[in-house]
């Protein structure tokens, strides 16, 4: 199934949250939420706020930004685009 994401939202394919620091293995329950994810797909935007993230960029957005959804077994994240805080560059 494809999602097309409407008028102003993005779709983001979150990054892995971390498994391991400084050799401790961390249990699922205590993994934070990561906060930096690639864009899947876009809208076109809206008439008054036209759409300037494009797939494939790397962005940094909120912690409780965006709504999760499942698609085939992977779990992305729907959000507006003034959720996205910034573009990861280089």
């Amino acid at each position: 199934m494809t999602i097309k994401p409407l008028a102003d939202r993005v779709l983001v394919l979150p990054a892995p949250a971390e498994e391991k620091v400084g050799g401790i293995i961390i249990p699922d329950t205590a993994k934070e939420k990561p906060q930096r994810g690639k864009v899947i797909a876009v809208g076109e935007g809206k008439k008054d706020e036209p759409m300037v993230l494009k797939a494939g960029d790397e962005v940094l957005y909120g912690k409780y930004a965006g709504t999760e959804i499942e698609n085939g077994g992977e779990k992305y994240l729907m959000m507006r685009q003034s959720d996205v805080l910034a573009v990861v560059e280089g």
